[in-house]
């Protein structure tokens, strides 16, 4: 009992109390809709010169660039998308026998498809997309939302892990490999995993490469946990983490340091995010960014040149902007 009380009274005061603003050092130009869910382009020859991309979330919307100092890249942007939801970036696709390609995967919901583009020439890969979900039964169970890529260290196979509007208790997620050969690339289902509380829906989607582990946000509910490698099974590892948010578990981004790592996970109504040791699970602490109603975000350790030299922290505000912390101020290490 004493143990319960605690615990109740650690998510009083985490809801409760106003967090002082950790100020951005970028606010982005706007885009013309809704944005959502942000993903970190490191250029690897020059990383001043890296991009992020971002969601604009409308049947008009699109996939936007912007450059570290938030302006819009008109050339590397991609228009006419029917409602972008998310977005994950990946890098060294093996496209063919001798090219290596880094991509970026997004949903497109309204065309009940996943898109595929090289970066950073903004070439399509697909074909015009790959349809998804389609065996789905249930009303809106066949619109992607969430999307996460994952390289398989084992086989260096390249993984797209899809969400969607609605679905089954069981089977929530598809899993899609994607394989290069002379006619193109192709998406091809080979499982179906992940548990669902029926609360909400199942939006953000992260996986922690190094690990193999993915984790999403059942939102409502809490942060589930598994196995990215299909040959590991689809029991869930770990359910963990709702009693620290005030209502929406949303976007999800992991931090990799040389000693500890960290899921950093937006607490949507709140206006704050909560920070997890990734090891343990266990909760660190809440930080507010000042950002609203925030659906996703990204991070990279990685120092990106002047401008961002402790890595970068990239969140979705309901202005239609995202804000760029350098990763120093969310303090996650001494």
């Amino acid at each position: 009992m004493k143990r319960i009380l605690i615990i109740v009274g650690l998510v009083f005061v985490s809801c409760g109390k106003k967090l002082p603003v950790v100020a951005p050092n970028v606010i982005t130009e706007k885009t013309l809709h809704d944005t959502d869910d942000p993903a970190i382009w490191i250029n690897k020859n020059d990383a001043s010169k890296s991009i992020v991309f971002g969601t604009d979330k409308n049947t008009e919307g699109g996939i936007y660039a912007f450059d570290l100092d938030g302006k819009i890249i008109e050339d590397k942007t991609i228009r006419g998308v029917k409602r972008p939801n998310n977005v994950d970036l990946e890098y060294g696709f093996q496209l063919n026998d001798s090219t290596q390609v880094d991509v970026i995967a997004f949903t497109e919901r309204e065309r009940k498809r996943i898109r595929l583009f090289s970066v950073p020439d903004m070439k399509p890969l697909d074909n015009g997309g790959f349809p998804v979900f389609k065996d789905a039964e249930l009303p809106e169970a066949d619109l992607p939302m969430g999307i996460a890529l994952y390289k398989s260290p084992i086989s260096k196979t390249l993984y797209a892990i899809v969400g969607r509007k609605t679905g089954p208790k069981e089977g929530y997620l598809y899993q899609y490999i994607l394989l290069s050969d002379s006619l193109g690339v192709h998406a091809q289902l080979v499982r179906k995993f992940g548990e669902f509380s029926g609360k909400k829906e199942i939006e953000a989607i992260a996986v922690n490469d190094k690990e193999g582990i993915v984790y999403y946000s059942d939102e409502g509910h809490c942060i589930r946990k598994y196995h990215a490698e299909p040959s590991k099974g689809d029991k869930e590892i770990y359910c963990f983490g709702g009693e620290y948010f005030k209502e929406d578990i949303e976007g999800i981004a992991i931090a990799h340091y040389p000693k500890k790592s960290f899921l950093i996970v937006s607490n949507q109504q709140a206006g704050t995010f909560n920070i997890f040791d990734i090891k343990t699970n266990e909760f660190i602490k809440e930080i507010n960014l000042g950002t609203t109603e925030t659906d996703g975000c990204d991070v990279t350790t990685e120092p990106l040149g002047d401008k961002f030299p402790n890595g970068l922290f990239v969140s979705m505000n309901d202005d239609k902007t995202f804000f760029f912390h350098d990763l120093k101020k969310l303090s996650l290490i001494e």
